[in-house]
């Protein structure tokens, strides 16, 4: 499954977060937070992207990001045009990029708001050669559910891509987070308990991060070649 991405925004950070509760360090991580909202990455190396054509603006970013300088510059990053009902499920939402290089047992945390008439179903798929995406390997094959309601922030989604082969230390490595049909169906099922979906609902990221644990300096060619092994032998297989 492919998509058009659009490269976003772009930035090395000078710090990296400290270790986080699963022991793990944030290496790169986004909270479109400033006067007007930013797609550059916040910290670490990487790149943001709209996939399919979606439009991107800033808004309102959830209560648990508290990195913003003054309340108002906390922002989310909102997308639009999403596809019609019955079309392009998994080619429409945001996409994420970055070097593993140096880290291994991989984790994608986000926080994820969708409007009344937005899909209910979203799914990370990831890429390991930088060109196709798969959910193979994934919990629950990637898929979050949405609360029913309207314009609700998700508590903090999680995958952990530890045992995907080629994912640590990957230069091509890259998530995105996809508007999908209902699972087992063929369109689109509302976000809103009463609502009908649209294309024109809304999808809104805040605090996207990967982390992973960095790897002793010894190790880190041996994984980095042992990664673009995997994505090449991906890439042949694909051929």
């Amino acid at each position: 499954m492919r998509a058009v991405l659009t490269v976003v925004g772009v930035v090395v950070a000078a710090v990296v977060c400290a270790n986080s509760a699963q022991g793990g360090m944030v290496f790169c991580a986004w909270n479109f937070n400033g006067p007007k909202g930013t797609s550059q990455a916040a910290t670490g190396a990487g790149v943001a992207m709209t996939l399919g054509g979606v439009s991107s603006t800033f808004s309102t970013g959830c209560a648990a990001d508290d990195g913003a300088t003054v309340p108002a510059e906390n922002k989310g990053w909102n997308l639009a045009a999403f596809a019609a009902q019955g079309t392009a499920s998994g080619e429409r939402g945001s996409g994420y990029a970055t070097s593993t290089a140096g880290y291994e047992s991989v984790v994608v945390t986000w926080y994820e708001r969708h409007s009344a008439s937005s899909s209910r179903f979203t799914q990370l798929q990831y890429t390991i050669d930088g060109t196709s995406f798969t959910s193979e390997g994934l919990s629950e094959n990637g898929i979050f559910e949405a609360t029913l309601g309207a314009d609700v922030w998700q508590a903090q989604r999680r995958v952990d891509l530890s045992t995907i082969a080629g994912v640590a230390g990957n230069s091509k490595f890259a998530v995105r987070m996809v508007s999908i049909f209902a699972p087992g169906t063929s369109a689109y099922a509302a976000t809103g308990a009463t609502a009908n979906y649209s294309g024109a609902g809304t999808l809104r990221f805040d605090l996207v991060r990967v982390e992973g644990v960095a790897v002793p300096a010894p190790a880190v060619a041996a994984l980095g070649a042992a990664g673009l092994a995997v994505a090449a032998a991906g890439s042949r297989k694909r051929e």
